[in-house]
């Protein structure tokens, strides 16, 4: 093979697409050109993520599937009319490229269906006809536990406050606190997190640092 179409063969070998013969000449033309061995390098980014895509593969693309050497070649393109800087920012396009290329509309499919999704939020308001506090309370369930976001009105400053997470089993996490300034009609919003989940919390309690109860805050 000529020399040239040996300096197109760095995209294939990189990506590991080249059956074992090519593969085994291509290492032979690789210990005799520097220029070829720096893109082996350079590919080597795109390289890794194509084998994180190959392990979680889905089961409705092919296992052998293969980008085309149409393909491979407008990617060697690319990456030799770039400079170094700029090479390094589009190996990481051309490896999703790649992945869009082999797996078409499945890998769509398993991204929609495997994809994180984003917290759903609850919230909950409550008064306090003893007290005269109001409360207002939003948790997103985390993987370390639950967010919250609570925002109170409490015109009996100053006075300090925590907000109670009450487990399901009687435990009881100290979500947030805050001191209430003075007699204040207006609402102070503070955010905090407790290491139950939503499903292992029965209620809230906002309290004085003292420990008198202001208002619950029911979570079902």
């Amino acid at each position: 093979m000529r020399s040239l179409e040996r300096h197109r063969d760095v995209g294939a070998y990189a990506l590991g697409v080249l059956d074992e013969a090519e593969a085994f000449r291509f290492e032979d033309h690789l210990m005799e050109c520097p220029s070829c061995a720096v893109q082996v390098t350079e590919f080597g980014p795109a390289a890794r993520q194509l084998m994180l895509y190959r392990s979680a593969t889905p089961r409705l693309v092919h296992p052998v599937a293969k980008a085309g050497p149409r393909l491979l070649d407008r990617m060697l393109s690319e990456v030799a009319a770039r400079g170094r800087t700029g090479r390094r920012r589009l190996l990481y396009a051309v490896a999703a490229a790649v992945v869009c290329a082999v797996a078409g509309p499945g890998a769509v499919l398993w991204a929609g269906q495997g994809g994180p999704a984003a917290p759903v939020a609850a919230t909950t308001t409550a008064t306090d006809e003893r007290s005269g506090v109001w409360a207002r309370l939003t948790a997103a369930d985390e993987d370390w536990g639950t967010d919250v976001r609570v925002e109170v009105r409490d015109g009996a400053g100053p006075r300090s406050c925590r907000l109670v997470a009450v487990g399901r089993d009687g435990t009881e996490t100290t979500v947030t606190s805050w001191t209430v300034p003075g007699q204040d009609e207006g609402s102070n919003t503070m955010r905090g997190g407790a290491a139950l989940h939503p499903e292992q919390i029965d209620h809230y309690e906002v309290r004085t640092a003292q420990g008198d109860h202001l208002v619950t805050l029911p979570t079902g």
